[in-house]
């Protein structure tokens, strides 16, 4: 299949309004407003285009779960902050082809009857904002954007939102709460944000990716969107390939794509010979997969039934100079910092489990911190206030069930078993 949102990327001129409407742009809007809102939402639940951000929860759904006879204002949340470590498909889209999230987020306000949408985008993304935003003059400026778009009495503005940067405001309600002047931690729910969101309106939240989806299913038909891809897993689908291939990158392709295809045909294969030992399949908040599970389809129900998720499908290939109890460790240095701190679980385990990992790192480890390791994720796991602490017992729990026997050479070795090249920093991953 060719690809349809970054077919036109590489062009250099792919940012511009001029550009969009060459190829189409702002022709799903017209047809969503020439339907009745209802109608809309329909059209996205049949097309069974499910979230893109990590849960993959179906996007009509969510639309249909807003309020219709609600007094107060309802808003669009675009969830742009991908924070997800090995994530950057959502950059791609609002860097090169700003246009089709922004019609996006329009028809996403018409459906639920919004006048108003937001892009929370990640603090450290001050060029992405400065292209979003030039887009949003440029759409303005022509009547796509504004005040009785196309003659339709139907209005709507669409403002940028630059966070702190922190992991944490991916979460939906968190980042509610950063758009709302307020420190990025989740809320206690119920209420769900589609009944009491933004400002305690109805608000739905999605992914960039998720609201760039709709202007092609506007365009090209519910039926057309759902013959691509497997069933209940439909649509283009993007993904972020890194680490040890030879092509790193994003990669657009239906969800009945395999790893092993998305490893060896579009990111070239493994780079300098070496031999595959792992797979984040959907960042690092998902558990590891090994080199024989690699034939499953990257869809959401495809990498469940192998045992992990496609989350926010940032594939992180692992060679076989790549040590997993320094992988765990590198992990968990990230989650520990990024925590917001609101649960106790969290704040205290995930630099219990960094200092227990750091101390297997430096040769100081005892068998019975194997076990310690575990008590302290499952005392994490599910008794937080949001997926937080879910994800960051992930690398541990998933690399200690498939390399146990690498944890447990660390500690009768008194190091890193694996080569010199590896602990000298000439191999795959510097500064181990």
């Amino acid at each position: 299949m060719e690809p349809v949102i970054t077919q036109f990327v590489r062009d250099p001129n792919s940012f511009t309004l001029e550009f969009y409407l060459q190829h189409g742009g702002y022709d799903g809007l017209r047809k969503a407003l020439a339907q009745t809102p209802a109608q809309v939402i329909e059209a996205v639940k049949a097309s069974g285009l499910r979230g893109r951000g990590g849960a993959g929860f179906p996007a009509g759904m969510k639309w249909q779960f807003v309020p219709k006879d609600s007094p107060r204002p309802k808003y669009i949340c675009c969830n742009a902050d991908e924070s997800e470590p090995g994530t950057f498909k959502d950059h791609v889209i609002m860097e090169r082809y700003p246009h089709l999230l922004l019609e996006g987020c329009a028809i996403g306000c018409y459906a639920i009857g919004a006048k108003v949408a937001y892009i929370y985008i990640r603090g450290e993304f001050y060029h992405v904002q400065q292209v979003l935003e030039f887009a949003i003059q440029e759409a303005h400026a022509k009547g796509y954007l504004g005040k009785n778009i196309f003659g339709s009495l139907f209005d709507c503005e669409i403002f940028v939102h630059r966070g702190a940067g922190a992991y944490e405001a991916g979460e939906e309600s968190a980042l509610l709460e950063s758009l709302e002047g307020k420190r990025a931690q989740p809320r206690l729910r119920p209420p769900f944000p589609a009944v009491v969101g933004l400002y305690g309106c109805p608000t739905a939240i999605n992914n960039v990716e998720t609201l760039a989806n709709v202007p092609l299913i506007m365009t090209n038909g519910a039926e057309w969107y759902a013959s691509v891809g497997p069933e209940k897993n439909t649509g283009p689908k993007l993904y972020c390939v890194s680490g040890h291939v030879k092509r790193p990158g994003v990669f657009e392709a239906p969800m009945k794509v395999t790893l092993r295809e998305l490893i060896y045909d579009y990111a070239g294969g493994m780079r300098d010979g070496r031999q595959l030992k792992a797979v984040i399949p959907g960042g690092s908040s998902t558990p590891v997969l090994l080199p024989d599970q690699i034939d499953a389809q990257a869809s959401f129900d495809g990498l469940a039934k192998a045992g992990s998720m496609l989350g926010s499908a940032a594939i992180i290939v692992m060679d076989d100079t790549t040590c997993m109890v320094w992988a765990a460790e590198n992990l968990l240095h990230f989650y520990r910092h990024e925590s917001c701190g609101k649960c106790t679980p969290c704040r205290e385990g995930t630099d219990w489990l960094y200092k227990v990992l750091r101390r297997l790192e430096r040769g100081e480890g005892r068998m019975a911190d194997l076990d310690l390791l575990l008590d302290v994720s499952n005392n994490i796991g599910g008794k937080t206030l949001c997926p937080f602490g879910d994800a960051a017992v992930a690398p541990v729990l998933s690399t200690i069930a498939k390399f146990r026997a690498e944890y447990e050479a660390h500690i009768r070795e008194g190091c890193c078993p694996l080569p010199a090249p590896w602990r000298t920093g000439t191999g795959a991953v510097a500064g181990h």
